[in-house]
C-alpha cells in the first residue's frame, strides 16, 4: 500500500517518519457511534496531536527515544455519520493494508468498539492471535439494548472468533453479573488490578498479541476525561508497570481508546493519554 501524508496535517510528537521506512502506523479512528453515556471520544485523536508537544520523545521509564524508531502518523480516517457499520469496514480494510505491508498498527480511538475491525484485520494475519484487554469494564454483553455491535459489546465480539483461551483482562470493576460469570469460564479476568500479568505473559510465551487499553481502567482521580467514570481505577504510575512488562510480548496491534478530552478542562487527561500512546509506541 503506497500511503502518503497530505503537507498540512499535524502529527502527533515523533511520529512524522515516511510510510515506507516507518515499522509502526499510528491512525486515529474518531467514531463514537455508539456511546451509551457521554459522547466525545470522537476528538482524542486530534487533540491528542495537538497536546503531544507538551512530551518529550525521550522516556525515562524505558529509557527509549521516539527519535530512534521510525513511526508513521497517517492521521484519521474520514468516517460517515450514522453508518456504523461502514466506518467498522473502513477502520478493518486500512488495518488490513498495513499488516499486509508488515507494519503494526496502532490506532488512537474512538470509543472502544473500534478495536474489533482492528483485530479482526489482525487475525487474518496471525490466526494464533491473543487479546491483552486492560479496562473498568467487561464488555462482555452479548448486545446491549439489543445492539450487538457496541462499546459494550466489543470483547465478546472479539471473543467470537478468537474462542476461550486468548482473551485476557485487567482491571476489571464494573458490568452485569452475568459477565463477570460468563467471564469466569471463557476468558481470564482480573478484578480491579493488573495482578497476574506476570502469570499471563509467561502463559502468551512467543504468541502473537493485540493490546487494548481503554484508558477508563485508570482512577478518574487521574483521569477524569472520559465517557463512563468508574472510580477505584489503577494509578498512572501502575499503568507504567505494565507498559514495562509487556514491552518484550510479540505485539502486533494496539490501540488506546475512550479518551473523551472535553471532560477534563485541565488537559491532564490528555496529557495522560498522549504519555501512556508515546510508551506503548516505545515498548512495541
Amino acid at each position: 500500500m503506497k500511503l502518503e501524508r497530505s503537507k498540512n496535517i499535524l502529527t502527533f510528537l515523533g511520529f512524522d517518519n515516511e510510510y515506507k521506512d516507518a515499522n509502526i502506523v499510528v491512525f486515529g479512528s474518531p467514531f463514537d457511534g455508539t456511546t451509551s453515556f457521554r459522547p466525545g471520544t470522537r476528538f482524542a485523536p486530534n487533540i491528542m496531536r495537538n497536546e503531544s508537544f507538551g512530551l518529550e520523545t525521550y522516556s525515562p521509564y524505558l529509557d527509549k527515544d521516539l527519535e530512534d524508531i521510525a513511526v508513521f502518523d497517517a492521521g484519521d480516517l474520514d468516517f460517515p455519520f450514522g453508518n456504523t457499520k461502514k466506518v467498522l469496514e473502513m477502520i478493518n480494510t486500512f488495518t488490513q493494508n498495513i499488516v499486509k505491508d508488515n507494519k503494526i498498527p496502532v490506532m488512537i480511538g474512538g470509543e472502544h468498539l473500534v478495536t474489533l475491525p482492528a483485530v479482526e484485520a489482525v487475525h487474518k494475519k496471525h490466526k494464533n492471535l491473543h487479546l491483552l484487554h486492560f479496562d473498568a469494564h467487561t464488555d462482555l454483553r452479548e448486545d446491549y439494548m439489543g445492539e450487538k455491535l457496541s462499546h459494550a459489546t466489543v470483547v465478546k465480539r472479539i471473543w467470537d472468533f478468537l474462542g476461550d483461551g486468548k482473551v485476557y483482562q485487567f482491571g476489571i470493576r464494573s458490568g452485569q453479573k452475568e459477565e463477570f460469570e460468563w467471564a469466569k469460564k471463557h476468558t481470564k479476568l482480573t478484578k480491579f488490578s493488573c495482578a497476574g500479568l506476570k502469570e499471563a505473559i509467561k502463559e502468551i510465551g512467543d504468541a502473537p498479541v493485540y493490546v487494548t487499553i481503554d484508558l477508563d481502567i485508570l482512577d478518574p482521580s487521574i483521569f477524569s476525561g472520559t465517557g463512563t467514570i468508574e472510580p477505584g481505577g489503577i494509578s498512572f504510575h501502575e499503568m507504567m508497570q505494565v507498559i514495562k512488562e509487556i514491552k518484550n510480548l510479540n505485539i502486533v496491534g494496539a490501540d488506546v481508546v475512550e479518551l473523551s478530552p472535553h471532560y477534563d478542562a485541565s488537559g491532564v487527561s490528555t496529557a495522560v493519554a498522549c504519555k501512556i500512546l508515546r510508551e506503548l509506541v516505545l515498548a512495541i
